[in-house]
Order: C-alpha cells, then sequence, then structure tokens
C-alpha cells in the first residue's frame, strides 16, 4: 500500500532577513518601468510574495506589513491612495485562511489554488476603479493574474533554497 501524501522536506527556519529582502525584491520588481503591452501581463509581485509568507509563514508576515506594503505601492503608482493597501490587506487575510489546505498540495496544485487569490486581487481593484469613476478594463487586465499563477512554482523553489539544509562533511 502506497502513501499519497507528499513527501515531506525537512527545511532550515525562515529568517527575518529572508521575508524582508524578498518583500523588498518583490516592491524593486513592482518599480520597474515596463512598455504597455508588457506592463498588462505583469504579476503583482508584491501580492505575490505576502501571499507565499501568508501560506507558508502566517504568524510571520502581518497585515501592518501588508497595509504599508500598499501604501507605499499607491504613493508610487500614484495610484487611489490605499486601494493597494486594501488589496494586500484582503489577500493576506485569505492567504492565512486558506494556508493549511494549499500546503497539503505540491506546487502545481497551490499555483491552481493561489490564481483564485489573484484575480479577487484584480476584482477588488477593478471594482474600486469603477468606484472611484474609471473606465472598466478589458479581459487583458486578468493577464497578470494568470502570470502571477504560473509563477508561483519558480518562486517558491527560488525561496526554498536558502532553507535547504546544507551538506554535511562529516564523510569519511
Amino acid at each position: 500500500m502506497t502513501s499519497l501524501a507528499r513527501p515531506q522536506e525537512i527545511l532550515l527556519p525562515v529568517t527575518t532577513g529572508l521575508i524582508a529582502v524578498s518583500v523588498l525584491a518583490a516592491l524593486l520588481v513592482n518599480l520597474v518601468p515596463l512598455p504597455l503591452g508588457v506592463l498588462r501581463m505583469r504579476p503583482d509581485f508584491c501580492a505575490l510574495m505576502l501571499i507565499y509568507w501568508g501560506i507558508h509563514q502566517p504568524r510571520r508576515v502581518g497585515f501592518t506589513v501588508a497595509f504599508l506594503l500598499g501604501l507605499a505601492i499607491d504613493l508610487v503608482d500614484a495610484s487611489l491612495f490605499g486601494q493597494h493597501a486594501l488589496i494586500y490587506v484582503a489577500l493576506l487575510f485569505a492567504a492565512i485562511t486558506v494556508h493549511r489546505r494549499v500546503l497539503n498540495f505540491g506546487l502545481l496544485g497551490q499555483s491552481l489554488h493561489i490564481l483564485p487569490l489573484l484575480l479577487a486581487g484584480e476584482v477588488i481593484a477593478i471594482a474600486l476603479r469603477l468606484l472611484a469613476g474609471d473606465e472598466a478594463p478589458g479581459p487583458a487586465h486578468f493577464a497578470g493574474a494568470l502570470v502571477g499563477a504560473a509563477l508561483w512554482i519558480p518562486l517558491s523553489l527560488l525561496l526554498r533554497l536558502p532553507r535547504l539544509p546544507k551538506a554535511s562533511s562529516d564523510r569519511v
């Protein structure tokens, strides 16, 4: 009889520095200017990083971090003030809520669970823009969420690398 559960890895504990550097890197990647055609397909890396840490370390990244990160993005993007702060707090809450379920799946299954969260963030952004009097965007607006869900797998593998145990040199 074979077990259907995926094997558990023993990883080193997450350091506060790793979380801070990854969130700062996501903020910097979000700030890179891109041409308009590519800009529509760019995922929100800050939202993706908050979802990642909300799922993998729900007690380490709080709503204050999500709120302040959202305000920083609002200031830089000159968007509706508080829009990203609201979206990031809602996404972090959703990620913390489903973190036990998502961790039971492999990376592809996790990616499929992340897609509705990213789409929900886009829907909240559209609703806020419509309330502010902006025009409704086309369906291409959701391409960033699809790309973000596809990037979940390499992002997870990349953030797992610093937590892998070092090879022991005790062998003779």
